[in-house]
């Protein structure tokens, strides 16, 4: 793809160090439009990228290294409330974006398909880059984020500097999905197979913010969350394509939607399940219904460029459940950049 490269500021190993020193002692903020607290941590801005009209946040100096943080489902970019300032702060150029389907991200035109296979989520990203001209962040992502991350890293690895992904390797590999999990695993994705049916369509159509709520505590079994957190993600489920792109994307997981010809290129590289070259951080939450935290093992062997692997003492959404080892771990890959 062509593009116009960005302004980037390489730090030096002194200065990274310092980041990390500076990363420790960054209080949260307080103000009442800051990341934690009752405002929003926007302005939420909108640009052209692709097929899509994005709407996303933006934190620190312009010149800074730039981060994307990318969030999975049902969250939003509120996942990162706290994670931008701090990274913010340590000197990177941060941007946090709406998925399709989420939040101000709308599609340029009703006739555009509202394609769901997940190299689509991938190559939004990659239009993002190209419109903020981004030639090589980082990216870091868990849910839906790692996933996109993950294909982003696999394919175009030029287009990344250093990848922070929640859970591990998670392209998905539409054969494997196929298998069944043992039971108690099944049970951890019981919406995937509600979501298959007319009658789950109708559920989270009327249902989306109490089903989105009910997966929050499900997910993050130890996370005292407020209602005022929650509500400030929900109100992105207010999407005209949140259910078309939620419910699809669940649905070609399970080989049930057909993947779209435009993609085909790309999905028989992926299907191959190709390796990760750029540097990685991969993260587990130790409480994390879907993932035993473990030590990496399980998915070490496709990461093959400089790596580290860490567990955090949370749940599914790592970034709002714990920023501050997020953010750690964003600064960490970034180093580990600079040595690879």
């Amino acid at each position: 793809m062509d593009f116009t490269p960005d302004r980037r500021r390489f730090l030096s190993m002194a200065a990274g160090t310092a980041a990390l020193a500076q990363l420790g002692r960054v209080e949260r903020p307080q103000s009442s439009t800051a990341a934690g607290t009752s405002g929003s941590f926007g302005p939420v801005k909108q640009i052209k990228a692709g097929v899509l009209n994005v709407g996303y946040v933006e934190a620190g100096p312009a010149d800074g290294r730039p981060v994307i943080l990318m969030h999975g489902f049902p969250y939003d970019i509120h996942s990162y409330a706290e994670v931008a300032p701090l990274l913010a702060a340590a000197g990177y150029r941060v941007i946090v974006p709406y998925f399709r389907g989420y939040g101000t991200t709308t599609f340029l035109s009703a006739d555009t398909p509202r394609d769901v296979d997940q190299a689509a989520f991938a190559l939004d990203v990659i239009a993002l880059m190209d419109a903020l001209r981004i030639r090589e962040p980082i990216l870091a992502g868990y849910d839906w984020g790692s996933r996109t991350g993950d294909i982003i890293a696999a394919l175009w690895p030029h287009r990344c500097r250093a990848l922070v992904s929640v859970t591990g390797y998670l392209i998905t590999n539409l054969a494997a999905n196929l298998k069944p999990l043992a039971p108690m695993a099944e049970n951890a994705w019981w919406y995937q197979y509600y979501f298959t049916t007319e009658r789950g369509v109708a559920g989270l159509t009327r249902y989306r913010y109490d089903l989105g709520l009910f997966v929050w505590k499900f997910n993050s079994p130890t996370w005292d969350f407020s209602t005022e957190t929650y509500d400030r993600t929900a109100a992105a489920f207010d999407n005209p394509d949140y259910v078309s792109i939620v419910i699809g994307n669940y649905r070609w997981r399970l080989g049930l939607k057909p993947s779209e010809p435009r993609y085909t290129a790309l999905e028989r590289v992926l299907q191959q399940a190709p390796a990760v070259s750029v540097p990685t951080i991969t993260i587990d939450g130790r409480y994390d219904p879907f993932t035993p935290a473990g030590d990496g093992s399980a998915y070490r062997a496709k990461f093959t460029g400089a790596y580290d692997h860490r567990v955090l003492d949370v749940g599914h959404n790592v970034p709002q459940e714990d920023p501050r080892g997020f953010a750690r771990a964003v600064i960490d890959a970034d180093r580990l950049a600079k040595t690879a």
